[in-house]
């Protein structure tokens, strides 16, 4: 293997190839003291490896800084950090590194899609004070805390840049000449003090952060360092835009005194309930308008709307990713947008995700995470029912770093989108592409197309990543109207309609067959309510919101023509909806902490004969779960609900017996998985980030059948989106992460 070498210095220079037995691939981000590296292990596994520059390797006080934070990485290696896996500090060109962990920074989440919700910013708190206890534990004063050392990931946030000096990123230095930490992000004894410099300042760094995530800037802000440095040790900070019911808790936090600040376990004391001291928390990174997802689909997989299943998380409070991650406007999977009031973060965040409301039918239901990932959708034709069928495998993706596809089923065709690939119609009987429509190739794979208008002329509709909604048509994808793009939104087909909301608290509806804006205007009792699906038979939209607090969520549904709240209901706790059983009975998940749910709560209709009445006048029960389990997907048919964790484990439970019964607990071999999708002959169908498809027989809890792993280039890589599997008659669509669309026979699963 080739050593590593000071040759053509750095990457974007043509720098090494390799860090010990490591080879770099591409750059992930640059700073005053080296080149962060894209990386592979020998196993395919991915990396992340800091190579130090030049000019400092040559300064023995710069490696002697350098191995102590590959000390300090070390011991803080767990739940809410980077992983060390390799380390060279006395190399030519010192290195390190760590696990490569998906997911965009604090500060480019701020900087593309807002400041956070109420809701976002409080479960980011507690993420990143439970963080800071388990660093301190350590024994680790971290010294330079800010939005750009705090990742954004499917499983919570993870603190990066452990004791860096950055002689360069700043122009205030010492009187040593070395500036620890960044002037925005220090406490004021990083200025008068440095010496002194303990846990406290880590605190104070956390207020700093928290009000830029909250506001979009820090509580001292100044194009100059030295003022900023003047007005962290003399000023108050402005905590305008922090939220009331956290700005006391933040102003702690930035005490000039640090024995006046919180410690971090006093700061998730004060975000009680629920106790965070009881379990660890990882927030999820809820994108949660991040995630579309269609839990009307019927057993056999088709959806009784036009809206798409996606991702996993649930409800409103994720957001994800996740990210859908992530994430930029999407139509099936929304990304959380600028300036957003809404009750969210569990998001994953999220989610990264993304809330789907399932207001109809048994279905699958399935929102965020950080990057949206598209569902399925499978609607019968009988052009399809074939007596036999061998299945096909083909690359759609040709160019560009391979991602998963997204796929619509609609009316007998195959319509997805990938990297580089707008929108393309398949045969779905024999996978030929019968037409393309190319996009360039962007950052992130596209979400899944949605059914826009039906009759003689049917509309697609698909969005890039980042970018407007846009119809084509569905026989020969010709380019229709497009959506007006100033702000991020999150969208869902309704009908006739096509619903967006900002993410603001502002709804607009557009006429799905023109693009025309219809109205506009903001839903009564919803301060920031986050779209849910659409039910086609009650022909009203999801609507649902989170308390900044968590003790409570609203739930409702807004009529697509005019946007008028037709019923809304207050419940305890952070619930968001996740499917419908067979007698309509409303079900949602109950979220203990992130995306832990402890129950599930069912709101029977109040009157069954009525189809527009909505559970806001019928009865309420909560079916408690033997354990809490982390829940990333829900599908549901009859009174079963199916839950699945991101780990692959999928729980099936009785929601009829009193109490709540586990019917099986398996564990599918899988992980890193899509939501659940529904079949017919007791079938549920997921996907793994290997490419692999799994069927699942519901009977008996058991795996029947899986394909083959399909990766690109035959190597394994985090698959920051995974899209569900479609099911339309006797056969199953999935994708894999190296570009391609597969079809297999649904009857004879145990042979795939």
């Amino acid at each position: 293997m080739p050593p590593l070498s000071s040759t053509n210095a750095d990457r974007d220079a043509g720098g090494p190839e390799y860090a010990g037995e490591y080879r770099l691939q591409a750059v992930l981000g640059a700073g005053g003291m080296g080149v962060v590296h894209l990386a592979s292990s020998p196993s395919g596994l991915r990396l992340a490896v800091k190579v130090v520059h030049a000019r400092y390797a040559e300064d023995p006080d710069f490696r002697a800084r350098f191995r102590q934070e590959v000390a300090a990485a070390r011991r803080v290696s767990g739940a809410f950090t980077a992983p060390v896996v390799d380390a060279d500090p006395a190399a030519e060109r010192p290195w390190m590194a760590t696990l490569y962990v998906p997911g965009p920074t604090l500060a480019d989440q701020v900087r593309q899609r807002g400041p956070l919700s109420p809701a976002e910013l409080r479960r980011l708190t507690a993420g990143l004070a439970e963080a800071l206890r388990d660093i301190h534990r350590a024994g680790v004063v971290h010294r330079d805390l800010k939005p750009s050392n705090v990742l954004l990931t499917d499983s919570g946030p993870k603190v990066i840049d452990f004791g860096i000096s950055r002689p360069v990123d700043s122009d205030l230095h010492t009187e040593t000449g070395k500036l620890i930490g960044s002037p925005p992000f220090m406490a004021p004894e990083q200025f008068q003090r440095p010496r002194e410099v303990g846990p406290a300042a880590d605190v104070f760094a956390l207020g700093s952060v928290l009000v830029h995530a909250a506001t979009g800037h820090g509580p001292f802000d100044s194009d100059s360092p030295y003022i900023v440095a003047y007005q962290v040790v003399h000023d108050e900070p402005d905590l305008t835009g922090v939220p009331a019911e956290l700005a006391p808790l933040v102003a702690r936090c930035l005490s000039k005194e640090p024995a006046d600040r919180p410690t971090p376990a006093e700061i998730m004391t004060a975000l009680l309930p629920p106790s965070y001291e009881a379990e660890a928390f990882i927030p999820s990174q809820r994108r949660r308008p991040s995630l579309p997802v269609d839990p009307f689909a019927s057993p056999e997989g088709r959806t009784d709307g036009f809206g798409q299943g996606s991702g996993h998380g649930f409800g409103p409070g994720f957001a994800s990713g996740s990210g859908s991650g992530d994430t930029a406007t999407r139509g099936v999977a929304p990304p959380p947008p600028a300036r957003r009031r809404r009750s969210l973060l569990a998001p994953r965040l999220t989610v990264s995700a993304a809330v789907v409301l399932v207001l109809a039918g048994a279905g699958t239901y399935a929102a965020l995470r950080p990057p949206a990932r598209p569902a399925a959708e499978a609607p019968a034709h009988p052009a399809e029912v074939a007596t036999s069928f061998d299945g096909w495998h083909v690359r759609l993706q040709e160019d560009g770093d391979p991602a998963a596809p997204a796929c619509l089923h609609e009316a007998g065709a195959l319509y997805c989108s990938a990297r580089g690939v707008a929108l393309a119609r398949l045969d779905p009987m024999t996978g030929e592409v019968l037409w393309k429509r190319t996009a360039p190739v962007g950052q992130e794979p596209p979400d899944a197309p949605v059914r826009l208008a039906g009759g003689a002329e049917p509309l697609v509709g698909a969005a890039p990543r980042p970018g407007p909604l846009r119809a084509y048509a569905a026989g020969d994808g010709t380019p229709g109207w497009t959506a007006r793009a100033d702000v991020p939104e999150t969208y869902r087909p309704a009908g006739a309609v096509v619903v967006f909301s900002d993410g603001r608290g502002a709804l607009r509806g557009i006429d799905a067959r023109t693009g025309a804006e219809r109205w506009a205007r903001r839903p009564a009792g919803f301060d920031a309510p986050v779209l849910g699906a659409y039910d086609a038979p009650t022909g009203l939209v999801a609507v649902s919101e989170t308390a900044a607090d968590g003790r409570s969520s609203r739930i409702g549904a807004v009529l697509p023509a005019t946007g008028e709240v037709v019923w809304s209901r207050v419940v305890t706790g952070d619930a968001a909806p996740v499917g419908r059983t067979g007698d309509g009975t409303l079900v949602l998940a109950s979220r203990y902490q992130g995306d832990l749910v402890d129950a599930l709560v069912l709101l029977a209709p109040g009157d069954p004969d009525d189809p527009g009445s909505g559970p806001d006048t019928g009865s309420e029960r909560r079916v408690e779960l033997q354990e809490r389990m982390q829940v990333g997907g829900v599908a549901v048919r009859g009174s079963v609900a199916y839950l699945l964790s991101l780990d692959g484990r999928l729980l099936a439970v009785d929601t009829a017996a009193e109490k709540g019964a586990r019917l099986w607990d398996l564990q599918t071999g899988a992980s890193n998985v899509s939501a659940p999708v529904l079949g017919p002959d007791d079938r549920l169908y997921l996907s793994a980030a290997d490419g692999r498809l799994f069927a699942v027989d519901t009977a008996r809890g058991a795996v029947v059948g899986q394909t083959r792993p399909r990766l690109p280039d035959g190597r394994l890589g985090y698959a920051t989106r995974v899209p569900a599997p479609m099911v339309a008659a006797n056969r199953v669509f999935g994708t894999a992460p190296d570009g391609s669309v597969l079809a297999v026979d649904a009857r004879v699963a145990e042979s795939w």
